[in-house]
């Protein structure tokens, strides 16, 4: 992947023009805040890594795991974990010392990575809605609608559209004149923050990145709002009680994890030039990408009646097998 990437980046640049490196200031005018981070986001990395990883392990260890809505959760749960390592360990390696430079190839990679993930989530989360959309408002034919020659397809198209969307923002990224001092305002390699380091014109990257927000911020955000109005009004028209229960149940979990992602995203990549990557732009970064894919899996498998009965499950198997030994 680097030598492909490679090839990307430094066509357009002259040699001399090409810098060694950049710095990711994060919060290095504050140490201690920056020591208290690293314990924060150390833990918060540990619990991504093994809650996302059960996800995956029960979806293809309990059979009764295997429909659409867990197939697609599964996915989400490969896209946390390879967003939160494609910018987790360098953070963690700048919060702790003095040293906060990161190659240039480095950042074209992060940068390639970080964005292609980050725009396939946002697909994602508007599959999850329409998935959840025909349950509700399609119970009788929802095995019809979302079998699963459909699911991989959609899966295709999610990874696919995150190729799509990097390959189309992140090599004019990267070509932009930047400012000598290669001081990148923020934790991570990303566009906002990078097109603040340039010293030449940008507006056609900002214009670039109006569309790339409307296209998979704004764009899947109106499509699962939309989604959540029929799949009200659907609840709203069912008469038992417990009915309206168990399909609130079936959606909150989506609906939170949509309100965290979006509302983060959309307050860094959705404003003007001269806001980005401030200081609240940096918290909303890592919140973003370190809380909220902490968060996914608890709020998944916390309010989540199979889930939990998997785990259930699981843990009981161990237990059986460990008496058995014993």
């Amino acid at each position: 992947v680097a030598p492909c990437i490679s090839r990307w980046v430094l066509d357009g640049h002259d040699n001399d023009t090409i810098p060694d490196g950049f710095i990711l200031l994060g919060f290095s005018d504050n140490p201690r805040l920056e020591m208290v981070l690293f314990v924060v986001v150390s833990v918060f990395y540990m619990v991504t890594l093994v809650g996302n990883t059960t996800i995956i392990l029960l979806f293809h260890l309990d059979p009764h795991l295997h429909t659409p809505m867990y197939f697609f959760l599964t996915n989400l749960s490969i896209l946390d974990l390879c967003f939160t390592t494609s910018s987790i360990p360098q953070m963690l390696v700048n919060l702790w010392g003095p040293d906060k430079t990161i190659s240039y190839l480095g950042c074209a990679v992060q940068l390639y990575i970080f964005l292609g993930l980050a725009a396939a989530e946002c697909v994602l989360l508007l599959v999850m809605a329409f998935d959840r959309y025909v349950a509700v408002c399609q119970p009788l034919h929802y095995a019809a609608i979302m079998h699963p020659h459909l699911c991989h397809k959609l899966a295709f198209l999610v990874w696919a559209t995150g190729i799509f969307g990097t390959l189309v923002q992140s090599p004019t990224t990267m070509k932009l004149p930047f400012c000598h001092h290669h001081q990148v305002d923020g934790f991570v390699c990303e566009v906002p923050a990078l097109i603040r380091l340039a010293c030449g014109d940008t507006h056609v990257n900002e214009l670039q990145i109006s569309v790339i927000g409307a296209v998979f911020l704004m764009g899947p955000i109106l499509l699962i709002l939309i989604s959540y109005g029929h799949i009200a009004k659907a609840v709203l028209a069912i008469q038992s009680r417990e009915g309206r229960s168990k399909a609130f149940r079936t959606c909150s979990s989506h609906l939170a994890v949509v309100f965290l992602y979006y509302c983060s995203a959309t307050a860094v990549y959705i404003q003007p030039r001269s806001h980005f990557s401030q200081k609240r732009g940096k918290f909303l970064t890592l919140f973003y990408t370190v809380v909220t894919p902490t968060l996914n899996p608890l709020i998944y498998t916390l309010r989540n009646k199979d889930m939990k009965e998997a785990l259930q499950k699981l843990f009981g198997r161990d237990r059986n097998r460990t008496s058995s030994v014993e």
